[in-house]
């Protein structure tokens, strides 16, 4: 019988992290300038946007993931390496289309913002694998779906003609269905019982864990008014802001009460808080520039509070338990992004003052065809991924060692052999 441990990752992270390293460097030596703009309060305020992104993407998505009973280091420190590597690499490739596009953008402090919003699809993906690959195939997941989610923006702002906004939104539907479509294939190929077996206990919360998880919660609830406005101006940057607290405080209660109430006892699930009550702020993404009054903010996220906690609680048939999926990502970001998306599409109809039958039906093939779209390439190019994953020259971890910070890291006081 083989081992349970993976081969060691001695030589195969440094080899490929440092040469991915080295190639990124050399291209922002020829390719990439700082802006010369002159420091003034627009800077300061997008820089203050960019902070708050960064806070989100490192600590919120970081400490989210770290409720399991022995994969808590590997959350946060994961999800660092793979908001550095997905930044650089879509700062590239930003530039490379507008080389060859000819788009009127210039390298500025609003491309470093950009890429830091276009790599928070792959940290919701990372939720559906974590735990269960090494880091280079997580940096080998990441390139894939930069390149990935830059097609969905090309194609939205050429083909569909959405604005960045939107197709930032619908990039919550796409890293969710991306990630669950690469756990899916990952998964099938194990034996059920070793795949459930390794998931018993490992996959479980520890109640100091479970803390730091809620703490990530806390971080993205009170920055996501930040990525729902970041790319907005104006009143409608105004409206985002409002409609998503109001959103979020909504799906909070409904969560909690919800998560009381589908217990037998009354009890409070603390998985169903981490991630249900952040529901509310990814529905309202898309439309709340649109919501012009507090109520219909307050029943979209009582709307998603309710399909999260019912995303939780599906039987063990359903796509959570069938994609061994712990992190919730479905009913976090999956299922409330498309009911945004929804959202989004039936408010523009109503709020449009333009009502032809013409106009209606071109709004109706250009949204549904954009969220069509960005689902679909969701799940091909992470069936493609999961494809790729499943290689053995990645030297991915046995299934018996999933959810072990101890495969990847050094513990000095435990024996050596890991």
């Amino acid at each position: 019988m083989g081992s349970k441990y993976p081969r060691s990752l001695r030589c195969c992270l440094p080899l490929w992290a440092l040469v991915l390293q080295t190639a990124f460097s050399l291209l922002f030596c020829f390719f990439i300038a700082h802006d010369t703009a002159q420091v003034d309060h627009k800077f300061m305020a997008s820089y203050q946007v960019l902070r708050d992104l960064t806070l989100v993407a490192a600590l919120g998505f970081g400490f989210l993931s770290s409720s399991f009973r022995r994969l808590s280091w590997s959350s946060v420190a994961f999800n660092l390496f793979m908001l550095a590597l997905g930044v650089q690499g879509t700062i590239l490739l930003d530039h490379f289309l507008r080389q060859v596009l000819q788009w009127n953008k210039i390298n500025n402090l609003s491309s470093i913002q950009m890429a830091t919003m276009s790599t928070l699809p792959m940290l919701i993906s990372a939720g559906a694998v974590l735990g269960k690959v090494n880091l280079v195939q997580l940096a080998v997941m990441v390139l894939m779906e930069a390149m990935a989610f830059g097609a969905i923006r090309f194609a939205d702002e050429n083909v569909f003609k959405m604005k960045d906004h939107i197709t930032m939104m619908h990039g919550h539907v796409f890293g969710a269905y991306f990630g669950l479509t690469v756990a899916w294939w990952l998964s099938r190929s194990l034996p059920r019982r070793v795949g459930e077996n390794a998931q018993t206990e490992k996959a479980q919360m520890a109640t100091s864990s479970s803390l730091f998880a809620m703490l990530g919660t806390l971080f993205l609830w009170i920055f996501w008014p930040s990525i729902n406005s970041a790319l907005l101006e104006g009143t409608k940057k105004r409206n985002a802001v409002f409609n998503t607290y109001y959103a979020l405080a909504v799906s909070t209660v409904t969560a909690t009460s919800m998560s009381a109430l589908s217990h037998p006892q009354g009890k409070i699930n603390m998985v169903h808080i981490h991630n249900a009550v952040l529901a509310g702020g990814v529905a309202v993404g898309a439309p709340g520039c649109l919501i012009s009054s507090p109520w219909i903010a307050m029943v979209l996220g009582l709307t998603a509070g309710l399909i999260s906690i019912w995303g939780a609680k599906c039987p063990r048939a359903c796509l959570n338990h069938m994609l061994q999926n712990p992190s919730g990502i479905h009913y976090t970001f999956g299922l409330p992004g498309l009911l945004g998306a929804l959202t989004y599409y039936l408010l523009q109809i109503v709020t449009e003052p333009r009502y032809s039958e013409l106009w209606i039906i071109a709004q109706t093939v250009t949204d549904i065809g954009a969220l069509s779209f960005a689902v679909a390439m969701g799940m091909v190019t992470g069936l493609l991924t999961g494809c790729l994953l499943s290689v053995k020259v990645w030297r991915a971890p046995h299934a018996a060692k999933y959810f072990d910070d101890q495969t990847f890291w050094e513990f000095p006081h435990l024996a050596v052999g890991f």
